[in-house]
């Protein structure tokens, strides 16, 4: 765990945010330093499926039901690599602990962990993420394009995907549909 404020924070695209990969964007900040930040997006479903992802990894998985597990878009940075957001944060091969509960993990331990019903239920497997350069961040949240806030683990794991914008904005009381696209200049 880490003093850095944005670690663990969500941002939130401001409703001015067209551009297709961040439009009503929840990213979970998971690592932010000199180098820049890196993050995954919480709120976007990809075509892809979980059984998908094993068939191609060739890791032997028979879901317990029907239902289809959606694999999530993380980012448009490396969008066919894989990376799994969950809780509790456990002992995989390759993870980065965000914080107390909560990792990033992209070793193939935990897909055939999850494979085996074995694998933490709270999870958010992703392929790609969102990632900036030094002081990118900053500038762009300066340019009125994002809001930040303490994630709520709870909006990650247990929130529907289509509600988790606006859930997001609730943590700080702001409601996206009454924002104005242009920044406040004196």
């Amino acid at each position: 765990m880490t003093d850095n404020p944005l670690i663990g924070h969500f941002i939130i695209a401001m409703p001015g945010l067209m551009d297709e990969n961040f439009n009503q964007a929840v990213t979970y900040i998971c690592e932010h330093d000199e180098n820049g930040t890196f993050g995954i997006i919480i709120n976007r479903e990809s075509e892809i499926t979980l059984d998908d992802v094993m068939q191609q990894m060739k890791i032997p998985y028979h879901p317990d039901n029907s239902r289809q597990e959606s694999v999530y878009t993380g980012g448009p940075v490396q969008a066919n690599r894989g990376f799994i957001l969950h809780r509790p944060t456990g002992h995989w091969d390759s993870s980065l602990i965000v914080n107390d509960s909560v990792a990033l993990t992209t070793s193939r331990d935990i897909l055939e962990a999850i494979a085996e019903n074995k694998g933490p239920n709270d999870n958010i497997i992703a392929l790609g993420y969102a990632g900036w350069g030094p002081g990118q961040l900053e500038q762009e949240m300066a340019a009125n394009t994002w809001l930040s806030c303490p994630a709520a683990e709870q909006i990650i794991f247990e929130t529907p995907i289509k509600d988790r914008w606006q859930a997001a904005a609730d943590l700080i009381g702001v409601d996206l549909s009454r924002m104005s696209n242009d920044a406040g200049h004196a």
